[in-house]
């Protein structure tokens, strides 16, 4: 994913395919109406799994940008030993689904757990929704969490990632369509966003540390 520069993500290839293959298929039957649906499929997954190229961020060595595209629908104190501070931004089929690497820094821990998609309002959604969860660590030791979490989904969370690899601030290192993005931070944090700020994967700077 952090080399893919195709302007549609490789993960949507074989939506994309599949609903061609349908296209000409009921074209070939004169099955017009289903006809209509594969070409508005086609659309529709090219939309979704677009891969837009974005600026190389320039803020300071110790900043974090968004991981995501969404919006910022929590901010919270908690109580924890690592971290002082949980970020939420909500992330829709509007949005660009690329995962982009908050900081420069190496992957220390990475955990997928597969599981099931229900909807954000369902209380069990954060404890059996299908969830990817990374620490990302800088040279100077400063660490992070993001916690990915599906919602609603057709697909499931692409990570392309692996335990020690290094990734600069902005590289792509995965897909999520339709889902909830959980940023832990440590008490020597200094925010930069308030609830109800859309942000961009790798432009919207959430802070830094001090």
């Amino acid at each position: 994913m952090k080399n893919n520069l195709f302007p549609i993500a490789k993960e949507g290839w074989k939506f994309i395919g599949f609903s061609i293959f349908a296209l000409v298929l009921f074209n070939i039957l004169d099955l017009d109406f289903l006809g209509l649906l594969s070409f508005l499929a086609m659309l529709f997954f090219i939309f979704v799994f677009r891969n837009p190229e974005r600026e190389a961020p320039s803020f300071q060595s110790n900043s974090v940008v968004s991981p995501v595209d969404g919006e910022i629908v929590s901010i919270e104190e908690i109580m924890d030993l690592d971290y002082a501070y949980k970020v939420e931004i909500d992330s829709s089929y509007f949005n660009v689904s690329v995962l982009r690497t908050p900081l420069s820094s190496s992957v220390k821990s990475l955990n997928i757990q597969r599981g099931s998609r229900l909807s954000k309002n369902n209380k069990l959604m954060q404890q059996i929704n299908e969830k990817a969860e990374i620490i990302f660590e800088d040279n100077e030791g400063n660490r992070l969490k993001l916690v990915h979490v599906l919602k609603r989904s057709f697909d499931s969370i692409n990570i392309n990632a692996t335990e020690s690899k290094y990734f600069l601030q902005g590289s792509r290192y995965g897909l999520m369509l339709d889902g909830i993005t959980t940023i832990y931070l440590p008490q020597n944090f200094r925010l930069n966003i308030t609830i109800g700020n859309e942000v961009k994967a790798s432009e919207t700077l959430i802070g830094y540390f001090s």
